[in-house]
């Protein structure tokens, strides 16, 4: 007994399927890049954070060896180098800025009673961040985060 081959029994892909199964891949594409673009940006937030409590630690360490002359603005009294503040930090996504009492623009003065702020601003490509975009601690210890607009967004960013 012969065995016969139909013409319709290829066993490849008709064009509507493969329209198909492009639709479906473009559809999750939609989806999926904005996600990873938005888990980015929300994973560089993290070097910001850990910057700002670092030079919290390191501003305590130099006022305790030199508690007549107070808190310092100088970055490389801070172990941050000559280039002096504000200065891009870790990967550079994100800036910091120290700022003492008397302090010339932009810090002008930190918030009452604090005798430091130290604020992170987003450079580069983490502009785009505007729900977390900038990060401050100060002398008192609190931390604040604001976005875009300046509306405060701590709970949600710290």
């Amino acid at each position: 007994m012969a065995r016969t081959h139909s013409a319709h029994g290829s066993g490849g892909f008709t064009l509507i399927e493969l329209m198909v199964a492009v639709a479906i891949a473009s559809i999750l594409l939609v989806i999926a890049i904005p996600a990873y673009r938005q888990y980015v940006l929300q994973s560089h937030r993290t070097e910001a954070k850990n910057a700002l409590l670092d030079l919290a630690g390191r501003e305590e360490r130099y006022y305790d060896s030199n508690v007549s002359s107070g808190y310092t603005a100088n970055s490389s009294l801070l172990g941050y180098g000559a280039a002096g503040f504000p200065m891009a930090i870790g990967s550079g996504y994100y800036q910091v800025n120290v700022c003492v009492p008397g302090a010339a623009a932009p810090c002008n003065d930190p918030v009452a009673g604090a005798q430091y702020m130290i604020i992170a601003t987003p450079i580069g490509t983490q502009v785009a961040d505007t729900t977390c975009a900038l990060y401050s601690v100060d002398s008192t210890g609190q931390q604040l985060a604001s976005n875009a607009g300046g509306i405060n967004t701590t709970s949600s960013c710290w």
